[in-house]
């Protein structure tokens, strides 16, 4: 029995042997050959140019290393300092190989260098120099920011909230990766060391969430139901509409400022800001002035020494003003009081404006600023002009005697050409211009020159436009009357073709003239709003 057994093992030792032969040749030895190159490195990440963020202090370290022989050893620096090295490759001719770095704790510029060294000793150096970008405040008056992106910490300072509850993300920001959600008995609590003075401001995006009606958003409040110190935001109101109101303690007193509506609950994000002075208290939705209170004093912070985030507490929970289930994104803290256009900075800031138009080279809302959004830059402004509270959307320009804007025509033009606006006629002067660009002295061969003569009842909205040399070397649209005694907003526009000058008033054909070109704009370097100076000042076109 036992011959058998060794009989049948001797059989299936052989099928194997000749089974691991079948099919495949023999393995033979072959000689390395001569060692030509040095190894070549490549950094996978970071690569040149890589920003690291300021919240990170580990770095994932990838590259490859071959050579045509075989590798020997392979050292990894940072700043000059070796942090690894390896010397056994399970492919010793290409070795895709990672390090993970946790201690890139300064914020600046790094450089990374990687030298591999074959058997006869060439050797390779690959450098990559990355940034571990700090954060740069928007405005120099920025205490804090917190863009919640997947963490409750301070920018400014890298100090963490302490976290009360179990508030949560909402997985997408207005413009990172995640924003605050709220959760029931939910806050965030951050001391106020080195955040208040005489003047403070707070800015954010808020999307609300109307359930419960009503919950703090932000506070500095002393113990108890004493609202003669700090200030306490919060928001009252329905399931359709939530009232963002503001109250501010300056010693012996308490001002209310009542605020404004929003729509809730919130799809879209809204800004909001509030700003304190030592005479007044404004907040601002979107940019625009929602409501205004006077101050007795500035504001005293005396007993105060914590601030609450998304709730009333942990000292202003009376009145049920507790966690606020709604959404905020970049929270930013000031000590002074913002002016509106420092407010617009911020806006513009969080969420760029970017062309809505096929074709559009221009934007200028006129909210607080004669900023054109798609360049980002600042009109010239040539006396003093002013701000319409009540534009058609926001604030709108106010013309002056003397006054007007101008604006370079670098990178903004065409022979074909358009404009659009929404205009609030003031018929005196009788006669002024409204857009133009024009050559000096009486040439109307070149630009274009967009105006309105009438009368206190009347006044027509004409076009000439400059066609070079061809024909009479100009083009007259007469364009169409307005009711100059209606305080409605009109909506403006004119159309340049190569054939074609169109006036619309209201997204209607006032008129409709052919023309023997398109625009020319030589010698045309900048475009005036609101009058017609400096060039078409003649035939009393010179103000809005």
């Amino acid at each position: 029995m036992k011959i058998y057994k060794q009989l049948i093992l001797g059989i299936f030792t052989l099928f194997f042997a000749l089974a691991c032969n079948k099919g495949i040749d023999p393995i033979s030895s072959v000689a390395p050959g001569v060692d030509e190159s040095a190894p070549v490195v490549k950094i996978t990440y970071p690569a040149d140019g890589t920003e690291v963020s300021d919240m990170d202090t580990a770095v994932n370290i990838k590259f490859d290393v071959t050579d045509d022989i075989e590798i020997k050893t392979v050292a990894v620096k940072i700043d000059g300092v070796e942090i690894a090295s390896f010397d056994s490759f399970k492919d010793y001719r290409h070795a895709i190989l990672e390090y993970l770095y946790t201690q890139l704790k300064t914020n600046g510029d790094h450089v990374l260098s990687i030298t591999a060294t074959d058997l006869e000793g060439k050797s390779t150096t690959t450098i990559s120099n990355f940034q571990k970008k700090a954060y740069v405040p928007v405005l120099a008056s920025e205490t804090l920011y917190m863009n919640f992106d997947g963490n409750y910490v301070d920018r400014i300072s890298y100090a963490y909230a302490t976290i009360v509850g179990m508030p949560g993300f909402s997985g997408s920001g207005l413009k990172g990766s995640n924003a605050y959600r709220g959760a029931t008995d939910a806050y965030l609590t951050f001391p106020i060391t080195n955040l208040v003075s005489t003047e403070f401001s707070g800015a954010f995006w808020y999307k609300v969430n109307a359930s419960p009606d009503r919950s703090g958003i932000l506070n500095i409040s002393p113990v108890g139901e004493d609202r003669t110190k700090g200030f306490r935001l919060f928001r009252e109101g329905s399931a359709s509409a939530q009232r963002i109101k503001l109250n501010v303690g300056t010693g012996s007193a308490e001002t209310w400022n009542d605020g404004q509506e929003i729509v809730a609950p919130g799809t879209e994000w809204v800004h909001i800001a509030f700003t304190i002075s030592q005479t007044s208290c404004i907040i601002y939705i979107n940019g625009q002035v929602a409501a205004e209170a006077a101050l007795a004093g500035p504001i005293d912070w005396t007993g105060c020494s914590v601030l609450g985030i998304e709730s009333g507490a942990p000292n202003f929970t009376y009145w049920n003003h507790k966690s606020d289930l709604s959404d905020m994104d970049e929270l930013r803290l000031f000590n002074k009081a913002l002016t509106q256009e420092e407010i617009a900075a911020l806006i513009e800031n969080d969420k760029p404006y970017t062309p809505k138009y096929d074709g559009e080279v221009l934007y200028m809302p006129f909210d607080g600023n004669y900023k054109e959004l798609v360049s980002k830059t600042d009109a010239s402004v040539v006396g003093t002009p002013g701000f319409d509270a009540l534009g058609k959307k926001g604030q709108a320009y106010a013309g002056a005697a003397d006054s007007y804007l101008t604006f370079p025509t670098a990178g903004i033009t065409g022979s074909s050409y358009s404009a659009v606006f929404w205009y609030k006629v003031n018929a005196s002067p009788t006669a002024a211009g409204i857009l133009n660009t024009s050559l000096t002295g009486e040439d109307r061969t070149k630009g274009f020159r967009l105006f309105r003569e009438g009368d206190a009842n009347l006044q027509r909205i004409k076009l000439n436009i400059g066609i070079g040399t061809a024909g009479t070397g100009e083009t007259w649209n007469d364009g169409q009357q307005i009711d100059a005694t209606v305080t409605d907003w009109v909506h403006i526009a004119f159309t340049v073709s190569s054939s074609h000058c169109i006036i619309y008033i209201n997204g209607v054909v006032a008129a409709d003239v052919a023309s023997a070109g398109g625009m020319d704009w030589t010698g045309c370097d900048a475009i005036s709003i609101g009058s017609g100076a400096p060039n078409f000042t003649y035939w009393g076109t010179c103000l809005i």
